[in-house]
């Protein structure tokens, strides 16, 4: 029954054709109970069963994909379908910003070269200021295009940026100019 929990902990928006869920009881809320199984030999034989409740939802009116969204939240009072869809996409955002952040804009195998906290922090905040740069230009594009924003590509707009930053350089620090740093 532990290694059923676990691999049900691993299913995350199922895509609608990939698992067999056979709906148990219908909700208020329209999501339904099933049960999650560790194998089709454990479904077929109705054991190691863990309860869920499952929430299918479209993105948009025109989406003719349906998504899967299992939760082990089974009172639809606590938790609504709608809410938990909405939530669910949200984190999406969230987990794309970042993916934004550690593969796209700072490489796949560049870690970040400070030592010390003070300064990884630094870095991890210089990288915070660059992604919301290139985001606002992808913005301030989308609307000068009159088209939304999330269909612009970030990769894109990073490499469109770092092809045409040199450019906009207006001259290069002398060494005299340079700030002593002092660490504390």
């Amino acid at each position: 029954m532990a290694s059923a929990r676990a691999r049900a902990a691993d299913v995350d928006g199922i895509p609608a054709g990939d698992m067999i869920l056979v709906k148990l009881k219908r909700l208020p809320d329209g999501s339904y109970l099933t049960k999650l199984y560790p194998s089709p030999r454990a479904r077929a034989a109705d054991v190691d069963g863990i309860p869920a409740r499952l929430i299918t939802y479209r993105l948009g009116s025109k989406s003719s994909e349906e998504y899967r969204l299992p939760c082990s939240i089974l009172d639809p009072r606590k938790a609504p379908a709608i809410q938990l869809a909405n939530l669910y996409t949200k984190r999406w955002t969230i987990e794309t910003v970042l993916a934004e952040l550690k593969t796209r804009l700072r490489g796949a195998r560049v870690v970040l070269r400070s030592r010390i906290p003070a300064l990884t922090r630094q870095d991890f905040y210089g990288l915070l200021l660059a992604h919301f740069a290139v985001r606002a230009l992808m913005h301030e594009a989308a609307i000068e295009q009159k088209i939304e924003a999330a269909d612009l590509s970030f990769v894109h707009a990073v490499r469109t940026i770092a092809r045409y930053l040199p450019l906009y350089v207006s001259f290069f620090p002398s060494e005299e100019e340079t700030l002593p740093i002092t660490l504390t």
